[in-house]
């Protein structure tokens, strides 16, 4: 979900540099622990369990993190943030870095001094309403009244789409998506509008999701991935190659089950030898061991699988590949080379 902050930006910016000074890395590492900043509850995506185990498909991305660096998936403390705080607590050094639905755009990334380190989900913003309303377009909306989630890049998008189709709404604030689905079902609003795979992973836990249905348009362009602080390059490029490595291992046919034997020695492959460390040094280059790589698709499979375990057609979320498919596949999904 997509959002901007209501922070100075040059109190992030500050926040940030200072934050990134002391080297992430050497932090997580004395720390013994990852800190992630995740949503604070989206079915599918980051939500603890009725034991307080958190899963999901950005869960899933912290684990890899803490796999490649500590060795251990379970070596995460998670951080439940709202669109408003999910930024200060960023710059602020509270987390190590953001795995939580958040829309790559140009001012946050320039502005408030993030470094996208690449996209985990390509997204846009849809409409979902009761079925009882009879509205079959998001253009039939006009005088609605629509839930939506303050500091975020949905409240600008919502406005310019009203305004371009000369039709009028009425916002009902909401911070959380969990205040949001409330709202909705109490008919304290007509519309809950979000990214389309929020509005799917909510209706996947109403009571009725066929009452609800997600109109056609999709509204924008909401590429989402995990963040971090400016100012530590080395730092974003582990959490970036570790998001490559199980996309690259989707595409390499590498998964949890088969990555342990693949990586027992060297095959005929020199892209999957150089990912897994039986050949070269990529590991060293960014001061991590030779099985980096390993560790983090161990931990939760290759992109592929996370996808499907958390949000695939066969979940209740039920969201097929689309663009998230591999590029292999006509979809957005790609890789840089390992080498």
């Amino acid at each position: 979900m997509k959002k901007t902050v209501f922070l100075g930006a040059l109190t992030v910016a500050g926040l940030a540099a200072g934050a990134a000074a002391a080297g992430t890395l050497d932090d997580v590492k004395a720390r013994g622990k990852l800190n992630c900043g995740v949503s604070t509850g989206l079915a599918g995506f980051s939500a603890p369990d009725a034991n307080g185990e958190w899963g999901g498909f950005d869960v899933a991305v912290c684990r890899a993190v803490a796999a490649s660096v500590l060795g251990d998936p379970k070596a995460v403390e998670f951080v439940p943030t709202t669109g408003k705080t999910r930024f200060t607590a960023l710059a602020s050094g509270e987390i190590d870095v953001l795995a939580r639905n958040t829309t790559w755009t140009f001012s946050r990334d320039v502005d408030l001094k993030f470094t996208f380190v690449g996209v985990n989900y390509y997204d846009g913003q849809g409409f979902m309403v009761p079925k009882a309303l009879g509205v079959s377009s998001a253009k039939e909306l006009d005088g609605a009244t629509v839930c939506i989630q303050t500091g975020t890049t949905t409240e600008l998008n919502l406005a310019d789409f009203f305004r371009s189709n000369n039709i009028s709404y009425e916002p009902v604030p909401i911070e959380t998506n969990a205040e949001a689905q409330q709202q909705y079902l109490a008919g304290a609003c007509d519309v809950y509008t979000t990214d389309a795979s929020g509005l799917a992973a909510t209706r996947a836990t109403f009571e009725n999701p066929g009452d609800h249905v997600v109109l056609p348009e999709i509204i924008s362009k909401e590429p989402l991935g995990p963040l971090v602080r400016h100012g530590d390059d080395e730092w974003g490029d582990i959490v970036r190659w570790t998001l490559n490595a199980l996309v690259a291992a989707e595409e390499l046919g590498i998964t949890s089950a088969n990555v342990k034997d693949m990586a027992s020695k060297a095959g005929n492959n020199p892209e999957i030898n150089r990912l897994l460390g039986t050949e070269g040094n990529l590991g060293a280059m960014f001061g991590l061991s030779p099985d980096w790589a390993v560790n983090a698709i161990a931990a939760a499979g290759n992109y592929g699988e996370i996808f499907a375990k958390n949000i695939g057609e066969d979940t209740p979320i039920g969201l097929s590949r689309g663009l998230n498919a591999q590029w292999t596949n006509g979809g957005l999904i790609y890789s840089p080379p390992f080498r």
